[in-house]
């Protein structure tokens, strides 16, 4: 029998961590973070994790989960995102998956198999030394040459997906994009609800700004400090995540802090952009434009009327 398991998706700071936490409250839900940064533990500023405040006594997993030096692929977060789900339907509550991590959201709505992965250690090898030798803008415009899709997909700074494209199509002499898209068939076990959180285009952009404003003050820049003082390599995955990269430019005297600021708010708006496309393509998704209700309160209501209709909600 497939489970009911509803997502909240959309670009970062939309507000999906306050509305998903209303709608847990409604439902007797509990949430599973689908962001591939607020996995890391010590990096909570610069990716806006949310507190044990703000989560106001709704469970939260996929947290705080793996220290920054430690690798995390797609296939963990479905294998971990699978085991919450079983944890959180035996309480007889229901899980509410909340991110905007593109990968990770397809993980559990698409019967994606991580299991036969290609793997070519030698073109591996051959492409880190090219992006150590010439940089991460120039393999990244070497997969724009065979995979425009996944070159759209993946950013510039995350060498690790970028190599992973690239030895896939020299393994296979197919794209990384071909290959998923085949397997674009709705997951079997489960009954999906996906909302997307949505509004005007200049107002997020504004809330973007605000945000990165936000954690400058809380303290972003001695965050960065703390974890390159706990010994943790700049070149890392998480490292490379927006909001530290930027700050450690700024560390190593190549910019201004106002400079590094700027590059942040332009390259997290880049971002949301790139977020928005992505789910467009899914017409599965609900989506919800904030612009269209007066409060947080009356579009969390449309998104209870949603579910309401579509699973039976008695006993939770």
């Amino acid at each position: 029998m497939k489970k009911d398991l509803i997502l909240i998706v959309g670009p970062t700071a939309a507000g999906k961590t306050a509305i998903s936490i209303e709608v847990a409250k409604k439902i007797n839900g509990e949430i599973i973070s689908a962001d591939s940064m607020q996995i890391y533990k010590y990096m909570d500023i610069g990716t806006a994790k949310v507190t044990k405040n703000e989560m106001d006594g709704i469970n939260h997993y996929m947290i705080d989960e793996v220290f920054p030096n430690e690798d995390y692929s797609v296939s963990d977060f479905k294998e971990s995102a699978y085991n919450y789900i079983d944890k959180i339907y035996t309480k007889g509550k229901l899980p509410l998956v909340v991110g905007g991590t593109g990968l990770y959201i397809n993980s559990l709505v698409y019967n994606l198999d991580f299991t036969q992965a290609v793997s070519n250690p030698k073109l591996r090898e051959k492409y880190y030394n090219i992006a150590e030798e010439k940089g991460n803008h120039y393999i990244h415009e070497l997969l724009k040459e065979v995979d425009e899709k996944s070159y759209l997909r993946i950013h510039e700074n995350d060498t690790k997906r970028i190599v992973r494209a690239l030895e896939i199509y020299y393994e296979t002499g197919k794209p990384m994009s071909k290959k998923y898209n085949k397997l674009r068939e709705p997951n079997p076990d489960f009954n999906i609800i996906i909302f997307g959180i949505t509004m005007d285009r200049k107002k997020l952009y504004k809330r973007i700004n605000y945000r990165v404003d936000l954690m400058i003050e809380e303290g972003l820049v001695d965050e960065v400090k703390s974890l390159l003082e706990k010994g943790y390599d700049k070149e890392l995955v998480s490292l490379q995540g927006l909001g530290y990269k930027e700050i450690i430019r700024y560390l190593e005297g190549n910019m201004t802090l106002e400079e590094a600021v700027e590059l942040l708010k332009r390259d997290t708006r880049r971002f949301a952009k790139r977020q928005l496309t992505w789910f467009r393509r899914d017409d599965r998704i609900k989506w919800i434009d904030l612009d269209k209700y007066k409060n947080k309160e009356d579009a969390t209501k449309q998104i209870i009327s949603i579910i309401n209709d579509k699973i039976n909600m008695k006993g939770r």
